[in-house]
């Protein structure tokens, strides 16, 4: 009897400490109020996507505490007004639709101005609307019109002058009379796998064509992409029967044969091919993994008089760029000038950088050779170097608008801001190097909209923890007009806080790095609370990706609220920094950043006593998959936890270009010993891993590698997979997050999460 009671009173104990450890199902609602989707909906006056005119002017639509505003800015007066009378539109359309409609929440989101703008026109549910200015009387003007042709406009290219849309059938180049006319071929000779224009070399694949319009829609510049010999990736679809199997051309790393182009020009009129005399180039651009990363033909630039095109041709490594000039009739080519470097040669951050100028015969380039990414004038006839452009320990990441007649670039740089050297502001200096100016001195990351005659620009700046204010200026930068001022009073009132900005040694303990942390909204400064790191390594990008203003930034706050301390930190060969910061990881891409994470981490712990360093969490996606693996495997005595998402472990099985640029040829950097496979063995932690099996940007092959070597290694892994996800899970994303949650929860904080608690996306009731 004495030892059953005992046996009783044991269980009852038990029962009793898992009743405590249970997290409560209020602390998971509390969480999910801080997403993007709670959060949003109670920021006002924050972004604007306006709409232009032809007169100058332009209109957008703000979301404010009492619904949707649409206001008409006149950028020439300087003045800022509501569009129409959303309070006698409300009325009248209430009044000729026979359905009550408020003031602040019309049913529509976009307008076009009719008949000299004294009205407007508008759609509701597929149906045409007019309403007047004047007597603000509205009716219906039919049956919104819906074009005949049934042909997908998303897979054409439409000329400058809108007359023709060039799109690809049959591996061909055609080109077709809008709206509705005949089409007809361009070329005759494209077959399968050796087409023209065709967008479907390695991860990055669509329907429609890579090419670039000359300016007087004459001509066309493209090539004829080669993929004969180039190897195919595999995919298999989950479905009742029999499997499909799907299959691209996927070169890898290493892989002999790689995507070629052979560059053309086409006489549009007389469908005439125009080969380029050059040999054909890798498929390869200078600022991404991609030929047409700017939605068109990268890295050619038609002569005002569309009489040249320059293009600049790089090597498979990225290290060696060669900028030549073609002419348009006859298609012989004159190099100008090359640059080589010993990693990889960007021509910018957020755009390609370069430019020719045949009315001055020069050219503009983009070089990091001092270290900083900056600006140079060269002669385009003689390839001579004329002067260095820009200078500084900052650089230029894009070149908005260059004045050839005043001889002046307006461009986008970093580093200038000195709370934050990713803070983006708008500049301007003279081709000499002399004028330097900053257009937006206000502290910040500074976004910019401009007007389609480049005389105007709208400026929206803030920080991670400032919202953003919204003005109107010229071109010189002069502020025109106060626009909006984001409001986050109603999501203050909530109790939401902002990350805190903060900057630590890198492992160099010389470099300074940045990063977010993220605290709980009722933090105890006496408790400790065990962190997670949240890491994206890059190289091409970073954790934090926008330093500007947002009331969520993927669960970071949500997973704080549970009980954690999150951290985002920049680490060393992130972008947007000096050269040699972004090559500190070159031809070893398993560095991941995680000697910065790490040491980041003591750093913050020192500082703050409520950071607990004996239990740590990692997780990521894509990269950030492959740096959680890595971080587990390498250094299991610091990491407890990892969630592993999407992760290209094995840069063997990656696509070409992406590991090629920032590792080296695979002769030239050892890919074998940096695969996360072996080192599996090391694990000690948890360590879930997950992944799409229609991944076709990381084929699930990735995981698969490294799953198979834990089950070898006889390791304890968890693994989630879902069937019919590509590489972002989609539609599985809450359920994603939701298992994040639950195995943060477990195994740092070692309490049981509310059994499957279903996160619910609310859209903002002002949409």
């Amino acid at each position: 009897m004495k030892k059953l009671l005992l046996t009783v009173s044991c269980v009852t104990a038990v029962c009793r400490l898992n009743a405590q450890q249970a997290v409560p199902l209020s602390d998971y609602r509390f969480a999910e109020s801080r997403l993007i989707y709670n959060t949003e909906p109670l920021v006002d006056n924050n972004t604007i996507a306006p709409e232009w005119l032809e007169d100058g002017r332009c209109w957008y639509r703000v979301l404010t505490a009492r619904g949707s505003e649409f206001i008409l800015v006149d950028p020439a007066k300087a003045t800022r007004t509501a569009a129409f009378d959303q309070e006698k539109l409300a009325a009248s359309l209430s009044k000729a639709t026979g359905t009550s409609y408020k003031s602040y929440a019309l049913p529509f989101h976009y307008f076009r101005f009719t008949d000299g703008n004294k009205g407007i026109a508008f759609d509701i549910a597929g149906e045409e609307w007019t309403c007047s200015l004047q007597s603000y009387q509205c009716q219906k003007a039919g049956q919104r019109s819906v074009t005949t042709n049934a042909r997908d406009s998303r897979n054409e290219v439409i000329s400058p002058d809108g007359r023709l849309a060039a799109f690809i059938k049959d591996h061909n180049l055609w080109v077709r009379e809008l709206p509705n006319g005949p089409e007809r071929a361009l070329t005759t000779d494209g077959v399968k796998d050796f087409g023209y224009a065709t967008d479907n070399a390695g991860w990055r694949s669509s329907e429609k064509p890579v090419l670039r319009w000359s300016h007087d829609s004459r001509k066309i510049a493209t090539f004829k992409q080669d993929q004969r010999n180039v190897s195919d990736m595999y995919l298999v679809t989950t479905n009742i029967g029999k499997p499909t199997l799907k299959a691209w051309k996927y070169p890898l790393a290493g892989d002999a044969a790689i995507a070629m182009i052979h560059r053309v020009i086409i006489d549009v009129s007389q469908a005439k091919v125009i080969p380029l005399q050059v040999p054909a180039d890798p498929h390869r651009g200078t600022l991404s993994d991609d030929i047409s990363s700017s939605g068109t033909f990268d890295d050619v630039d038609w002569s005002d008089d569309n009489t040249e095109l320059a293009f600049v041709s790089t090597s498979r490594n990225h290290k060696e760029e060669k900028l030549r000039i073609a002419d348009a009739t006859t298609g012989a080519v004159r190099e100008v000038f090359e640059e080589k470097v010993a990693t990889q040669y960007e021509s910018g951050q957020d755009a390609i950088n370069w430019h020719y100028l045949k009315k001055s015969n020069e050219i503009i380039w983009y070089s990091e050779r001092d270290d900083w990414g900056h600006l140079y004038l060269y002669n385009a006839a003689t390839g001579a170097l004329k002067n260095q452009i820009t200078k500084g320990k900052w650089l230029v990441t894009s070149v908005e608008k260059v004045d050839e007649q005043g001889r002046v670039i307006f461009f986008n740089a970093c580093g200038l801001d000195a709370r934050n050297p990713y803070f983006s502001h708008f500049c301007k200096i003279n081709f000499d190097g002399s004028g330097f100016a900053d257009l937006t001195p206000e502290q910040g990351n500074h976004k910019l909209a401009f007007s389609p005659d480049g005389q105007y620009f709208i400026d929206r700046y803030s920080q991670p923890d400032i919202p953003p204010v919204t003005v109107l200026r010229n071109l010189q930068g002069k502020p025109l007009v106060s626009l909006e001022k984001t409001d986050i009073s109603r999501l203050k009132a909530i109790g939401w806080k902002a990350p805190m900005p903060f900057s630590v040694k890198a492992h160099d303990g010389k470099t300074d790095i940045y990063g977010l942390l993220f605290t709980p909204t009722h933090l105890d400064s006496k408790k400790k609370y065990p962190v997670i790191d949240y890491i994206y390594p890059g190289p091409q990008g970073g954790g934090v990706r926008d330093w500007s203003f947002l009331s969520a930034r993927v669960d970071h706050q949500a997973l704080a609220e549970l009980g954690f301390v999150v951290m985002v930190l920049e680490g060393t060969s992130n972008p947007l920094r000096s050269k040699s910061y972004h090559d500190m990881n070159y031809g070893n891409m398993a560095e991941n950043t995680l000697p910065d994470q790490i040491t980041g981490i003591r750093q913050l712990a020192a500082r703050y006593a409520y950071i607990d360093t004996s239990r740590v969490g990692i997780w990521g996606h894509s990269g950030g998959g492959f740096a959680t693996a890595a971080a587990m495997f390498r250094y299991p005595d610091f990491f407890k936890v990892g969630i592993a998402e999407s992760g290209n472990h094995e840069n063997r099985s990656y696509e070409d270009d992406w590991g090629e640029r920032y590792n080296g040829l695979t002769s030239e950097s050892d890919y074998a010993r940096q695969a996360n496979a072996l080192y599996a063995g090391n694990l000690k932690g948890k360590l879930l891993l997950a992944h799409g099996m229609m991944d076709d940007n990381v084929p699930p092959y990735n995981t698969f590698l490294v799953v198979d070597a834990l089950t070898k290694a006889n390791k304890d892994y968890d693994l989630i997979i879902f069937p019919q996800a590509r590489h972002g899970f989609a539609a599985d994303g809450p359920y994603m997050m939701r298992r994040r949650w639950d195995y943060f929860v477990r195994h740092l904080l070692h309490k049981e999460p509310p059994k499957e608690y279903q996160l619910v996306n609310k859209p903002d009731p002002r949409y």
